[in-house]
């Protein structure tokens, strides 16, 4: 019978660190936008669903970006399924992420398994890690739910075993979901059921791509004898599969630089992805038919791909790609949800073993062919199908026991507009301090201002919320958080109005001067935005009260936000008061270490600024495709950029990228 017991793994971990107090008001950047040049070319549900609601904003979110490098052994609360076949490992406390699925009888981990628990900067809120099978939804990226607690319960599965029940509520999008794992005995697939539902009375855009870490020496096989491949130059291109370029793609090492292959699976297609290792042994995953996208990630050869993938864990450790599948045919794209409906599918991981002369044989056709005639043996489409039906049946069974507990937003939404989600209770008791001001909104019509200093809370921008901060007493902190809100809504000047209003009683300045500040940057004044700044951070230093955590990461990210607008005003003594006055436990991080190298450029100084690359630093928080550190040395030498900097992501001739 089918086991889940709560477990704890020691791992090396650098914690995610305190969230960054202040609002992403800045539209998201990122790698996954399509060159305008390659648009008018691409099949037209493919073009109509890059169009539809593109992510604007990560607002309600607040990015993750204060986590560092060092990693010291700490116990991880995890949760594990079993059967007499395999073993699953979740992490309800970082995603609900799936970090080990062991094959017992052949004593073989099926996926990568990350030795070390490290965040960087690739989810759209900043911390992530690699490894496992992640559940990506909200918008083009990896999830801003990568190092968030999910709720977890134990539910009786279809054939009357135990299923964990993952579930939250996904805030770009205000959609809640469910992600259900179980074994049903002696089975060596482990069955995810999904579900995503749209409760509200307007259509919502939809993204979902489950995400598998696997040792990237490996052959990924696929139904496929096309892909759309899309590098971090952002040209979006179709091409043969396995070869192109006289370069076999489906082998991961052989390919040069990071890119996506989105895997054009014709319709009526069992829908699967395996990769299998030179014995023709691995894993394989399935699913129903709407998941209809597959995809492989490769970092490829070159020093920047081989850098990140040393990044991303520790010394001695194996590279992995990713196989990947979702809901479109590829990353770019978001699918619509209709109104207070739901969408559902099944997939199923498990070993899969086929013949290896035939799945590393020229023969493209014979591979799959080879691959697919497994599958169909060990998991037949037919028993998919109806797995997926009687799942349906065990969806809405509300969970027993709780194994672990998420973020409180979801109850906040279900009081707010009374929503019947069974299966998925999000309960009144799960409400934590965060979301206690604005329930206060929602039961008196008044935003409490706060007793003490501090950085101010979460923001929320859904129109609802907007609504009841419209109608509330005006008073500093509502005006602040209606600005944002505001903004968020693209009504920029309303925003603008609503900050210099509360601006004018406000006891706490700074939060209110940053927000215009960055009205101003945004619209092209860049010597008031810098006075604002510099106004921001004065404010913020007289008023912080102590080196607790919070109001550390205040300073951090406005000190951080200040210089970039002084220089940016060419203002270098005021940049650099603003330098001098952060705490030297922050100027030792390695993203202020480059701060301080680009400072002292400014300042004319460029042998110093080469000491601070010569003395070694590590930008914790780079971002993905991010070029600004062989930017910076290139502005301070002819030389090479040394191979520790060295993060490049594309071919040297493909233009700038953020």
């Amino acid at each position: 019978m089918t086991s889940i017991r709560r477990d704890v793994l020691t791992l090396p971990v650098a914690g995610p660190g305190p969230v960054n107090p202040l609002p992403p008001l800045c539209p998201p950047g990122g790698t996954h936008r399509v060159d305008e040049r390659d648009r008018a070319g691409l099949p037209r549900d493919m073009a109509r669903q890059i169009a539809y609601e593109p992510l604007r904003s990560l607002l309600p979110e607040r990015l993750r970006d204060g986590y560092g490098r060092d990693r010291t052994p700490r116990g991880v609360e995890a949760i594990v399924l079993e059967n007499d076949r395999l073993r699953a490992t979740v992490l309800p406390g970082f995603g609900g992420r799936l970090v080990s699925l062991l094959h017992k009888p052949s004593d073989r981990e099926l996926l990568y398994r990350n030795p070390v628990l490290q965040p960087a900067d690739f989810a759209l809120n900043g911390a992530w890690f690699s490894g496992g099978v992640e559940w990506n939804i909200g918008a083009t990226g990896h999830s801003t739910l990568a190092c968030a607690p999910l709720h977890a319960a134990r539910v009786t599965a279809p054939d009357g075993t135990d299923m964990l029940r993952l579930w939250e509520w996904e805030r770009l999008r205000d959609l809640p979901f469910q992600v259900d794992l179980w074994l049903p005995e002696g089975s060596d697939f482990l069955y995810v059921g999904v579900r995503v539902r749209n409760p509200h009375e307007r259509a919502a855009p939809l993204y979902w791509w489950s995400n598998t870490a696997v040792p990237e020496e490996r052959r990924v096989l696929a139904p496929a004898e096309e892909a759309w491949h899309f590098g971090y130059e952002r040209r979006l291109r179709r091409v043969p599969v396995p070869a192109y370029d006289g370069v076999d793609r489906t082998y991961p090492p052989r390919s040069t630089y990071p890119a996506d292959y989105f895997y054009e699976v014709p319709d009526g297609q069992r829908r699967w992805i395996a990769a299998l290792d030179g014995a023709g042994q691995g894993l394989v995953q399935t699913s129903t038919d709407l998941l209809r996208g597959r995809k492989l990630f490769v970092w490829g050869s070159g020093t920047g791909g081989r850098r990140w993938q040393q990044w991303l864990t520790e010394p001695g450790t194996g590279g992995y790609c990713e196989i990947q599948a979702g809901l479109a045919r590829t990353q770019l794209e978001h699918v619509r949800l209709d109104a207070q409906s739901e969408v559902a599918w099944l997939e199923a991981y498990g070993p899969l073993a086929a013949d290896a002369p035939a799945v590393h044989g020229d023969d493209w056709a014979a591979a799959r062919a080879a691959v697919e005639d497994r599958l169909e043996r060990a998991l037949p489409r037919q028993e998919v199908e109806a797995a997926y039906g009687r799942w349906l049946t065990a969806a809405d069974t509300e969970p027993g026991e709780v194994l672990a507990t998420g973020s409180g937003w979801g109850a906040l939404e279900v009081l707010r507009a009374g929503h019947k989600l069974p299966g998925t209770p999000f309960d009144r008791s799960t409400l934590g301090d965060a979301q206690q001001p604005w329930l206060r909104l929602l039961e008196s019509g008044s935003f409490p201002e706060p007793r003490r200093a501090g950085p101010p809370g979460a923001t929320l921008v859904a129109p609802h919320w907007r609504d009841m901060l419209e109608t509330a007493p005006a008073q500093p902190l509502t005006e602040y958080h209606l600005g944002v809100a505001q903004w968020h809504a693209g009504d920029l000047a309303q925003a603008v109005r609503s900050w210099e209003r509360g601006l004018a009683l406000a006891p706490s300045r700074w939060p209110l001067l940053r927000c215009l500040a960055v009205a101003d940057q945004e619209s092209g004044h860049r010597e008031r935005a810098a006075d604002r700044y510099l106004e921001a951070f004065d404010d913020l230093c007289q008023e912080r009260r102590d080196d607790g955590e919070s109001w550390t990461a205040a300073t951090a990210a406005l000190g951080r936000e200040a210089i970039g607008a002084l220089l940016a005003a060419r203002r270098t003594a005021d940049a650099r008061s603003v330098w001098e006055r952060l705490r030297p436990a922050t100027r030792a991080r390695g993203r202020f270490r480059l701060i301080e190298a680009r400072l002292l450029l400014a300042e004319g100084d460029r042998d110093a600024a080469r000491a601070v690359f010569d003395a070694g630093f590590e930008v914790a928080d780079l971002r993905e495709g991010a070029e600004a550190i062989g930017e910076l040395w290139s502005r301070i030498t002819d030389e090479p950029l040394p191979e520790r900097y060295d993060f490049r992501m594309r071919p040297p001739d493909a233009g700038s990228a953020g």
